[in-house]
Parts: C-alpha cells; sequence; structure tokens
C-alpha cells in the first residue's frame, strides 16, 4: 500500500474557502452540566482558560469531561502570532500576586487529577512570570495532594533562570510549543525564534531528565512533509518525551489562513514517523491540542 505522503505536493493549493471543511473535522459541541458549571468555576474566580481565549474546537468536550487548561498572567500577550486568538497589546499592570491561589482553588472546586497550566507572553516582566508558574505548581500541589500538573510554557526570551525557576517547582510535564517548521517562523510566530525553542526542550531536559518533555506543532500553515520530519528529528534529537501535531484552524478572518487540510492518514504516517524517532508518545490528528487527553500523554511518557 502507497504512503498517504504520495498526496502531498509542494505546489500552492487553494484557499480552503473554495472547499468545504471536510467531514473528518467536524466538531461535536457539548453544553451539559458539567460544562455550564466549569464555565461558573472559571467567572466565579475571574479566571482564563486558553480554551476560550484560543476559541480551541475541543472545548465543549474537554470542558464537560471536567478538564480546562488555565491560562495565567492575564489575558493580554505581549506578542501577536498569526495564528493565535488570544489578544495583544500592552498589559494592564504586573501579574495579579493572588492567581496561583485562585487556580488552585478551581482546581479543588472541580476535584482535578490533572491540571494543565499555561500563559500568554509577558515579555514585559523580567522573568516572563516564571515565578507565577512556580507559585502555581507548588498552590496546586498544596490544595490537592496527588493532583499532577502539567505546564505549557513561553520561550521566557531566552532568559535560562526563568526556565530553572519552573522547573525547581517539579512540574509534572514539562511543555513548550515549536508551533511550526523554521521557514515559518517569521510568518507564524512573531517574537519567537526556532532555535531559542529547541534550546529550551534541550535545557529542560538536562536539568530534570526524568521530567517528560513535550511539544507541539500545527499543520496545514504551508509547510511541506519533509520540513515537518526534518523538524520532528530535531525535537527528536533534544531529548523530548512527547510530541502533538494536530490541523491549524483560522481562529478570525484577520489571522493566517489555512493552506490545506490535513487528512488523518497523513497524521497516522506522522505518528507512525514520530514513534521510530523515539518519542515515546505521538498524539498526531485533525483536531489534536497540544492538552487533548493530556493525561494520558504523560502516563504513556512515563511507562
Amino acid at each position: 500500500m502507497a504512503s498517504p505522503f504520495t498526496i502531498l505536493s509542494n505546489s500552492p493549493t487553494p484557499p480552503p474557502a473554495a472547499h468545504p471543511r471536510p467531514s473528518w473535522l467536524r466538531v461535536r459541541f457539548f453544553g451539559g452540566p458539567n460544562y455550564q458549571e466549569l464555565k461558573r468555576t472559571m467567572r466565579t474566580l475571574d479566571l482564563h482558560t486558553v480554551c476560550e481565549s484560543a476559541r480551541c474546537p475541543n472545548m465543549g468536550e474537554c470542558w464537560e469531561h471536567g478538564t480546562a487548561t488555565f491560562m495565567i498572567l492575564g489575558n493580554i500577550c505581549t506578542r501577536a502570532c498569526g495564528f493565535c486568538a488570544v489578544p495583544s497589546g500592552k498589559p494592564l499592570g504586573p501579574p495579579e500576586e493572588d492567581e496561583p491561589e485562585r487556580v488552585a482553588e478551581a482546581v479543588a472546586r472541580m476535584g482535578l487529577r490533572y491540571a494543565v497550566v499555561t500563559s500568554v507572553n509577558r515579555d514585559d516582566h523580567p522573568d516572563g512570570g516564571a515565578a507565577i508558574f512556580a507559585r502555581t505548581i507548588e498552590e496546586i500541589r498544596r490544595r490537592v495532594p496527588g493532583c499532577k500538573v502539567e505546564v505549557l510554557i513561553p520561550d521566557f526570551r531566552g532568559v535560562w533562570s526563568a526556565l530553572e525557576t519552573v522547573i525547581i517547582a517539579r512540574p509534572d510535564v514539562l511543555n513548550h510549543n515549536m508551533e511550526t517548521v523554521p521557514r515559518l517562523y517569521r510568518r507564524v510566530r512573531k517574537g519567537a525564534v526556532y532555535e531559542r525553542s529547541l534550546e529550551l526542550l534541550r535545557r529542560a531536559r538536562e536539568l530534570a531528565p526524568s521530567t517528560p518533555t513535550k511539544t507541539g506543532m500545527m499543520l496545514g500553515l504551508g509547510e511541506t512533509r519533509e520540513e515537518v520530519l526534518d523538524a520532528m528529528k530535531e525535537i527528536a534529537a533534544q531529548g523530548a518525551h512527547i510530541l502533538t501535531l494536530g490541523q491549524y484552524l483560522q481562529p478570525t478572518p484577520e489571522h493566517l489562513p489555512i493552506e490545506r487540510y490535513v487528512h488523518p492518514d497523513e497524521f497516522a504516517e506522522f505518528k507512525r514517523a514520530g514513534e521510530q524517532m523515539g518519542f515515546k508518545h505521538v498524539e498526531a490528528g485533525p483536531l489534536v491540542r497540544s492538552s487533548y487527553h493530556a493525561f494520558e500523554q504523560e502516563e504513556s511518557a512515563r511507562g
């Protein structure tokens, strides 16, 4: 049987507006009692979730199952990446010092056994918010002993002492997303540097060899098959344990267009390639996002 990759081409493809969204990319909306209760908890405690801010297609499913990704350090990002729906601009003030306690309270109310914490970029802050990340991990552990904590961190502008601050707090998984292939960085990930993100993954592995490291990329932004595989090899060379691959979905008409819808068979082929490269767990599919099935990913990486 021929590889699904044979359908890929480096030639320009028609814009997705010329085609309806494929049937395998339909999202079922969940809005039951668990979804409503989680929404009330977030609003009562004045917390943000990346699920809402980034318009994640899995929000309904995850919220109905009582899981969400907390977004700390406010709701305004100091960068303006072309793919991201999180508002960008100048934050109104420094990070809120009581935010870690409020996140821990939400984790306790929800009875979580696995919490995921991410943030906006805070390039206006000396440590990029690393101390708040560390305190959030500590507060969750204090309020809910036994709850595992995964953090999805920014690059801290290459301030490695900030990375060390987070590592010292002993997260159960250290995640930093590469997002795309190096050729597309300037267009897709403004303010970021491909080599710097690779170095972060390498340093995290060196600082805490027993802590699973994780990263993810979006497909459908114009990358080629060879570029994806090359990036995967470079990521694997940093010792990363977990890789997630998902389809980019344009959040608004002002964001980067979708260049192509990637078929599930191609995601399956990338998954097999990643496993052969040595990743302990590869989660790949059109609706896969960094925190989707995060608990299962962590278990697999440690298995």
